[in-house]
């Protein structure tokens, strides 16, 4: 199908977007632009045309090759789009994950796991000249129930009280 589709509806149906309001959504904040203009909701688009998506930082860009209306399979995409972007945006974005990683802005929520471990094994850093071992106390938990005496209550059971026992 190569006729005019509405460009909001084609990058939902190339999974450039999970929805299509997502899709609505960029060409309304002016993150979308056909062949260097940028897109409103229902301009069309058709096969030639270059689109830039932008996704902060990186701005990728793609060649129409078909259009489509209804959404497809990941493993048909290539054969309605050629992705052009050059290798600069995508250093940009290994960039960008790094620092992300490095960087990490207070109130972001929880640490990854390999954060949480880094942070772990800073606080538990043994001291010099001590042996892990040496460094964690003996007992951790000295009143541990396994370590308690059975209690007993023989002094429950009386010689007078033996029937009412023995109806339980």
């Amino acid at each position: 199908m190569n006729a005019p589709v509405r460009i909001d509806s084609f990058l939902w149906a190339v999974r450039l977007f999970k929805t299509r309001s997502l899709a609505q959504e960029a060409c309304r904040k002016g993150r979308i632009s056909i062949n260097g203009s940028v897109a409103k909701p229902a301009k069309t688009v058709a096969p030639g045309d270059k689109i830039e998506v932008r996704k902060p930082p990186v701005t990728f860009s793609f060649k129409v090759l078909q259009t489509a209306a209804n959404r497809m399979g990941a493993k048909l995409v290539p054969e309605y789009l050629l992705n052009i972007t050059p290798p600069e945006q995508y250093d940009i974005l290994k960039m960008q994950q790094i620092s992300g990683y490095i960087d990490r802005a207070k109130g972001l929520g929880r640490p990854t796991k390999k954060e949480r471990r880094d942070l772990e094994q800073f606080y538990t850093d043994v001291p010099e000249g001590l042996t892990p071992a040496e460094s964690l106390p003996d007992d951790p938990y000295p009143h541990s129930y396994q370590e308690a005496e059975p209690v007993n209550l023989d002094w429950l059971r009386e010689e007078d009280n033996e029937e009412e026992w023995d109806n339980w």
